[in-house]
């Protein structure tokens, strides 16, 4: 998963870095709570864990802000508070969950993945949108109960798509979740795959399911009513 997290303490943002990328995660580092929100202007990330006490403006306000703007994003609260109090005023603030600092390894990796399952499409091993079938124990995918021949990177393209159904992702996202972080990839490498997976799994309003630009941003994969 590609998470953002807010943490002005150094050496706790390291310790949760590096925590969270010996599980294959991507962890991006904001040391202020303004930098976060700009940077959620024209990034989409699958998980955000955002200290409650930061320089700039404190973590319930950017949770407060975030949840203004209908944004979906699962977030995760760290905090040295654990009054019920400061717990209940982050929940109703728009957390989805919390963890009191300093976190311990296991648990804080356990409530990453519980909140990565919450947000996603499939159950199992499938995923079921519209005429659409993946079963991901085979790597397969049909519409209408017919086999999609793809490429590997093609495959992965269509996971993740579909289990970002019906929200805005990055094309900065994309890249990170299917190609990687590191190497001479760009963009344009996202927008040329999209444009050949559009095609190949025939996506459009026909069959119920589309896959729409957003100038400047990304892509949204969404579900219309079939024509």
């Amino acid at each position: 998963m590609r998470i953002a997290v807010l943490e002005d303490d150094a050496d706790q943002a390291e310790r949760v870095r590096q925590l969270l990328e010996s599980a294959d995660h991507v962890a991006h580092l904001f040391t202020r709570g303004k930098l976060l929100l700009a940077d959620l202007a024209r990034e989409s990330y699958d998980l955000l864990i955002i200290d409650w006490e930061v320089p700039d403006m404190s973590g319930i306000e950017v949770l407060q802000t975030l949840r203004k703007q209908s944004m979906t994003t699962p977030i995760l609260f760290l905090t040295h508070r654990d009054s019920e109090h400061d717990i209940v005023q982050a929940l109703q603030s728009g957390a989805d969950d919390f963890v009191v600092k300093p976190p311990r390894d296991r648990e804080l990796l356990a409530r990453v993945q519980a909140l990565a399952r919450r947000s996603r499409v499939e159950t199992g091993e499938c995923i079921d949108v519209g005429s659409f079938h993946i079963d991901l124990s085979q790597s397969l995918v049909t519409r209408d109960q017919t086999p999609i021949e793809l490429t590997r990177r093609e495959y992965e393209l269509t996971v993740f798509l579909f289990r970002n159904l019906n929200k805005v992702v990055s094309r900065s996202h994309i890249l990170e979740s299917v190609w990687g972080r590191g190497g001479d990839i760009t963009t344009r490498t996202v927008d040329t795959h999209v444009s050949r997976l559009r095609i190949a799994l025939g996506l459009s309003s026909a069959v119920g399911v589309r896959l729409t630009p957003v100038y400047g941003y990304g892509y949204r994969l969404e579900t219309t009513q079939r024509e």
